[in-house]
């Protein structure tokens, strides 16, 4: 299992429950398959081992990684050098712009977050090429909601950036008394679009959270 040594440390026991080895099994077996299975088997845990536990500092949750070749790379929203943006990263980018000045980057790659201590943690690790949600309720889900319990009991003074319905459901996982939840509708242009995303200057009061808190701000 490609988990770095200190988030394994912190998910002990939930690796370890008999629900994460069945998970395991089924996704080795997906891999195995007639299937292409998105992201590659190497950056499944990418997220993780992008952003050490130590710094997180963010965490942005996303729900499937993206299902057409060559976009997934294992971080939420994010895409490999040179593949063209997807419409939800767009506007994240375009919000991003208009809140904190930030030009549109050549690149949908959004390792430089995860370095800085972004958590680019989708709800579901894994898919099948073309079948959006083929991998939903397998135990991803599960263990996902349980990183997210753990790092509101564990740590304190993380922003957790929660956009749309599904991401938006996670608050209860969260001590609001310990940290900053920042919710808005999803980038999606269907939401963009009916006014739920623009404007809503999260990257801002995150960082506005995080100098407050004596913490480094995000080079977004």
């Amino acid at each position: 299992m490609d988990l770095s040594s200190a988030w394994k440390d912190l998910l002990k026991e939930e690796i370890e429950q008999d629900y994460f080895k069945e998970l395991m099994t089924f996704v080795q077996e997906e891999y195995q398959g007639n299937h292409p299975i998105y992201p590659a088997e190497a950056n499944i845990f990418k997220a993780f081992n992008r952003c050490p536990l130590e710094q997180t500092k963010v965490v942005l949750l996303g729900q499937d990684p993206y299902h057409g070749p060559g976009q997934a790379d294992g971080l939420c929203f994010s895409v490999p050098h040179g593949v063209t943006f997807p419409p939800s990263l767009r506007n994240i980018l375009i919000e991003l712009q208009e809140d904190v000045g930030k030009e549109i980057p050549f690149t949908g790659s959004l390792e430089e977050w995860a370095e800085q201590g972004v958590l680019l943690l989708n709800a579901t690790l894994t898919v099948r090429g073309g079948q959006a949600g083929s991998h939903q309720n397998k135990g991803w889900e599960r263990f996902t909601d349980q990183v997210i319990a753990t790092l509101s009991k564990e740590t304190s003074n993380i922003v957790f950036l929660l956009w749309g319905g599904y991401a938006r459901k996670k608050a209860k996982l969260i001590d609001a008394n310990k940290h900053l939840v920042l919710e808005s509708g999803h980038p999606s242009p269907l939401s963009a679009n009916r006014g739920h995303w623009f404007g809503n200057r999260h990257f801002s009061q995150c960082n506005a959270y995080l100098s407050a808190h004596n913490k480094t701000p995000i080079n977004w």
